[in-house]
């Protein structure tokens, strides 16, 4: 049983990093600010669910957070 729960638990956490992961690249992808600012706020969202439901540590959601913030700056620039 505690095999099938492990099991179910990183499939979750699988889902939510490679949400991430997937925002991230669409993110970088963005060619105006209107639609950066859009997947901005959606990874952002993301991200807070993961570090929430704990499938990731709250520090890696603030850094990657910050991250994304800098790509986001460099698209106005």
């Amino acid at each position: 049983k505690r095999i099938l729960r492990a099991q179910r638990e990183r499939d979750e956490n699988r889902r939510y990093t490679s949400a991430i992961k997937t925002y991230f690249r669409r993110l970088e992808a963005a060619t105006d600010a209107t639609t950066a600012d859009t997947e901005l706020k959606e990874l952002t969202s993301k991200i807070d669910k993961a570090v929430k439901r704990g499938a990731l540590h709250k520090n890696n959601g603030a850094r990657k957070k910050a991250r994304a913030a800098r790509i986001r700056a460099k698209i106005a620039a």
